[in-house]
């Protein structure tokens, strides 16, 4: 199935991202890293794996794919980032994400859903040409949410994971600090990539030939 969905991907985007072919094999390389190199292995054991993981497929893979879709003109963003958003927690709620650990289907439910939600919510603020300050706040509240959601992560005063609840022993690595690690994962590194495209959201007016004048 996994080479299924990699092979699926790689001809989507050949045939989508033909002129592109920098993105498609930067997009494929990052899917590559998070489902066949060892840290697909190790996601299985270390939360904050599985934590780099994610960021891997929403943060870097799903923007790398929205910019080989059309860049028309989109409406407003809020439905995507409801739903990237409403996916990001589902998956972390700790029944959703023991459930999805042990059920071949729902582990590629939650990898695709990921993925999918992710890439609809940067295809919006990437195509939103003509109102950059939405897509400004739009990907503000993106980067509120995750870092919401990593500090909840960070704080927690048990594990919350019972899948993550032993296997980090192995590793020398105490749960708890596993997953508090995760947190701060999510909650400071995983902004980087979102600070990199605010950046270049940001030049879209000069970029554009806009200046700013005082009323």
């Amino acid at each position: 199935m996994l080479a299924a969905m990699l092979g699926g991907t790689i001809l989507l985007l050949a045939t989508v991202g033909r002129q592109r072919p920098g993105l498609v094999a930067a997009g494929c390389g990052i899917l590559l890293v998070a489902f066949v190199s060892p840290l697909c292995a190790l996601a299985s054991a270390l939360f904050s794996a599985r934590t780099v993981h994610h960021i891997l497929l929403v943060a870097c893979a799903a923007p790398v794919f929205a910019l080989l879709l059309p860049r028309g003109r989109s409406g407003s963003a809020a439905l995507p980032l409801a739903a990237s958003t409403g996916t990001l927690w589902l998956w972390h709620i700790p029944a959703f994400y023991t459930a999805a650990l042990n059920d071949h289907a729902l582990y590629w439910l939650m990898q695709i859903s990921l993925l999918g939600t992710a890439i609809w919510f940067w295809h919006a603020i990437l195509s939103a040409r003509a109102a950059w300050p939405a897509a400004m706040v739009t990907l503000a509240a993106g980067v509120g949410q995750m870092g919401l959601l990593g500090a909840l992560i960070t704080f927690a005063p048990r594990v919350l994971y019972p899948h993550h609840r032993i296997a980090p022993l192995a590793y020398g690595i105490d749960p708890l600090h596993d997953q508090q690690l995760a947190g701060l994962i999510m909650w400071v590194p995983a902004m980087l990539p979102y600070a990199v495209i605010a950046g270049l959201i940001a030049r879209r007016p000069w970029s554009d030939g806009w200046r700013w004048t005082p009323a």
